[in-house]
């Protein structure tokens, strides 16, 4: 539990930098991402991946303007091409990969599909995905179906756009890696705006991403308990007569978090689930 207080402070930390800078512009979350990519990349050049990116886990050196951002919470990271698949319903509603939640083999890509979210978010404020139902969140994820809604990113230009459609592929196959990532004209580039969109981006951030919500408490041990409920009814399925009823499946990750209402919202969408990350399996 104190891990989780941690998570979310640091969390706090991050959304709270980008709302009291009073100045923000893509070239800000383009610095940023490129940090992440370059220790994502790093990561997968040792064959780590860690298949749990998402802003909880992105933290600040220290409270300087410029300090580094470092990648924490290692506890689903898995080590690639041990010998044993990877397959393992993990991770957090929201940022997890449609492989992931088709319950398919997956391989470091799922990480960059978690980045492209994160890099998402800090342009606008809301998370690309998004229902008060799981199974229709889960629905959009495993179509890859959102959108750049206006207005909110009017003033984005369309590199960053085509930034965040290379890393949020839904196939994997063709998704970028980081490298490729990397090389990205929004990232390795000048197409990053210096456009100032911080009063968007931190009104969206207060809607959405509240210190209310991000602290919210939630039984994490019924959250494990329901999916190992749904793991044995998928093992019980298997073994089942032609025509039986067909059960829930073990990539039912379920949010955590229950959401809040916030009161003039102009686009409020219900935050990812926060802390709940949920380990069904053990590859």
């Amino acid at each position: 539990m104190k891990s989780q207080w941690i998570c979310l402070m640091i969390t706090c930390e991050l959304f709270d930098r980008i709302v009291e800078k009073g100045f923000y512009t893509e070239k800000d979350a383009s610095t940023l991402i490129r940090q992440v990519l370059d220790a994502v990349d790093y990561l997968h050049k040792l064959g780590i991946v860690h298949r749990d990116l998402k802003p909880e886990n992105l933290l600040y050196f220290n409270p300087q303007d410029e300090s580094k951002i470092m990648i924490s919470d290692f506890g689903l990271s898995k080590m690639e091409g041990s010998g044993d698949v990877m397959s393992t319903a993990c991770g957090t509603p929201g940022y997890v990969a449609p492989e992931v939640l088709a319950q398919k083999p997956y391989s470091k890509a799922v990480d960059c599909w978690s980045i492209g979210v994160i890099a998402y978010i800090l342009l606008c404020g809301y998370p690309p995905f998004y229902d008060e139902n799981d199974s229709k969140l889960f629905e959009q994820i495993l179509k890859a179906d959102y959108e750049f809604d206006a207005p909110y990113w009017d003033d984005i230009s369309d590199s960053a756009k085509d930034f965040i459609g290379s890393l949020m592929e839904k196939d994997p196959a063709k998704r970028f890696t980081c490298d490729q990532a990397l090389r990205h004209p929004w990232i390795a580039g000048d197409t990053a705006l210096c456009k100032n969109i911080h009063e968007s981006v931190s009104r969206q951030i207060r809607k959405n991403f509240a210190k209310s919500k991000w602290r919210q408490a939630f039984n994490a041990t019924a959250v494990v308990r329901h999916m190992r409920r749904l793991q044995l009814s998928s093992s019980m399925a298997s073994v089942l007569p032609p025509g039986a009823p067909a059960t829930p499946t073990p990539c039912s990750l379920a949010s955590a978090a229950s959401s809040v209402p916030s009161g003039g919202a102009e686009l409020t969408r219900p935050h990812p689930s926060t802390v709940a990350t949920v380990l069904t399996e053990t590859k």
